[in-house]
C-alpha cells in the first residue's frame, strides 16, 4: 500500500491529508511550524510528500504569496528526503479533476466528493455525520486542497490500463514501375 501526504501551504497554517488505497487516512490543518517539526521526524514508511506549489501568472502578488513560498521551502527541506518531494501546481490539480484551469475551488471540492461513493448519513453522504461518517468525514477547510493534490498525484502515478494488441494491417507490395 502506498501513502501520500499532501499539504496545502498556508502562511501561517497549513491543510494536508493523508491519503493511499484511495481513501482519506486522516486529515487536518495545523500551524506551519507545527507542521516543521512533524514532517521532520516522520520516519521513511514509504510515504510520499506533495506539495500544493505556486505559480506566478504574470500578476504582482503580495507578502503573503512569498511567505507561503519560504513554508514550501521549509517543508521540503524538512522531509527526511526532500528531493522526492512533489511539488503540484494548483492549475493541474483543477485540470485533473475538472478538466480545466479556469475550475474554482468549489468546483475542485464538488469533484472529490463526485469520486467517493455516498455511504454516510446526512445531505452529502461521502462525508456523513458524526454518527454516520462517510469516507470525506473530518476533511474540512485546507485539507480539501490538500486531497485534491493527493487524489492528482495517486491518480497520475496508477498503471495505464493494458492496451489490447493492435490487428496486424498488411499492405500489398507496391508494383514495380510506379512514379514513387
Amino acid at each position: 500500500m502506498s501513502f501520500i501526504l499532501a499539504i496545502d501551504p498556508g502562511t501561517t497554517q497549513s491543510g494536508w491529508v493523508i491519503y493511499g488505497d484511495g481513501r482519506v487516512h486522516d486529515s487536518g490543518v495545523m500551524p506551519n511550524r507545527e507542521m516543521v517539526t512533524w514532517l521532520a521526524t516522520r520516519e521513511d514508511s514509504g510515504v510520499r510528500l506533495a506539495i500544493e506549489m505556486i505559480a506566478s501568472y504574470g500578476m504582482a502578488v503580495g507578502r503573503e504569496v512569498f511567505e507561503t513560498c519560504v513554508w514550501i521551502g521549509r517543508f521540503k527541506q524538512a522531509w527526511h528526503s526532500p528531493d522526492t518531494v512533489q511539488l503540484v501546481y494548483r492549475k493541474d490539480v483543477k485540470l485533473h479533476l475538472c478538466g480545466t484551469t479556469k475550475a474554482k475551488d468549489p468546483n475542485v471540492r464538488q469533484a472529490l466528493i463526485d469520486l467517493f461513493p455516498a455511504v454516510g448519513g446526512g445531505k452529502t453522504p461521502q462525508i456523513g455525520t458524526k454518527s454516520q461518517p462517510g469516507p470525506l468525514y473530518g476533511v474540512s477547510s485546507h485539507a480539501w486542497p490538500a486531497l485534491g493534490v493527493a487524489v492528482t498525484v495517486g491518480e497520475r502515478e496508477r498503471p495505464a490500463p493494458a492496451i489490447a494488441a493492435a490487428s496486424v494491417v498488411v499492405f500489398a507490395p507496391i508494383p514495380e514501375g510506379l512514379p514513387f
